[in-house]
Order: structure tokens, then C-alpha cells, then sequence
């Protein structure tokens, strides 16, 4: 096992490491283990195989600094912003983005369209997001 370097970790992988490496020095039973992390026994199993092989760099999400499989080619979210903001800019989000596949050829993708280029359009428009907050009755 490796132990020079530095690893960075998320919060969620620093708590799965502290249990793992109970596991491994054997203060920890697997089924336990499986419980505080909400996953199967047999995937404790392959996190204890992967952390004494590999030690905390094993623990690590391999996806991290990796694109995106749905990434928008570079250029095409500011196009399709830019062509909102110009021609669609009172449109809702549904129909602009009818338009913009039917007009300029541009599809994008439910997720994409809730998340970035309507967050950044919504700013563009001033127009503020409402949030209903749910408070338990004690």
C-alpha cells in the first residue's frame, strides 16, 4: 500500500474510508458496515479488496475530472443562449427549445435544459425562482 502523496476526498468518501478501514483491521463486521453505508455486504467486500490493494486512492470516485458523457459540444449552450435571449426571450423553456431544434437545428436534452442555459437565461430575464419551503409541525 501506497501512503505518500495526497488524495483528495469528498465528505461521503472520507465516512466510507473510516468504515472500510474498520473492516479491513477487523473492528467493523461487513454486514454492519453495509448498514452505516446503505450497499450491499458483497460491495464492502470489493471496497475492502480495492482499499488493501490500492489503500485510500482505491476509495476515490473514478469519475471525478472526467466530462461529462451528455456534454454539449463547446459553443452550442452559448449559441442556443444567445438565440433565446435575441429571438426567444419570451418564451417559456419548452417552447424556446422547440424552436431552437425546429428553427436552428440546435436539440437539447431535458436535463440540459432545465439546469444550465435556462438558470443562466432565467438571470438574464430578472425573473426570480420561487422556493415553497415545507416545515414540519412539531
Amino acid at each position: 500500500m501506497n501512503t505518500t502523496g495526497t488524495i483528495t476526498m469528498s465528505m461521503h468518501e472520507l465516512d466510507r474510508l473510516r468504515v472500510i478501514q474498520a473492516v479491513a483491521e477487523r473492528q467493523l463486521k461487513p454486514g454492519r458496515a453495509a448498514e452505516r453505508l446503505h450497499v450491499s455486504v458483497r460491495q464492502i467486500e470489493r471496497l475492502v479488496m480495492r482499499y488493501r490493494a490500492d489503500g485510500a486512492r482505491g476509495l476515490v470516485s473514478g469519475k471525478r475530472a472526467r466530462t461529462s458523457n451528455h456534454r454539449l459540444p463547446d459553443g452550442v449552450a452559448q449559441r442556443a443562449l444567445a438565440l433565446i435571449r435575441e429571438r426567444y426571450a419570451d418564451f417559456g423553456p419548452t417552447l424556446a427549445c422547440e424552436k431552437l431544434r425546429e428553427c436552428h437545428g440546435i436539440e437539447l436534452l431535458k436535463r440540459i435544459r432545465r439546469c444550465s442555459i435556462f438558470r443562466k437565461l432565467l438571470t438574464f430575464l430578472n425573473i426570480n425562482q420561487r422556493f415553497e419551503i415545507f416545515v414540519p409541525i412539531t
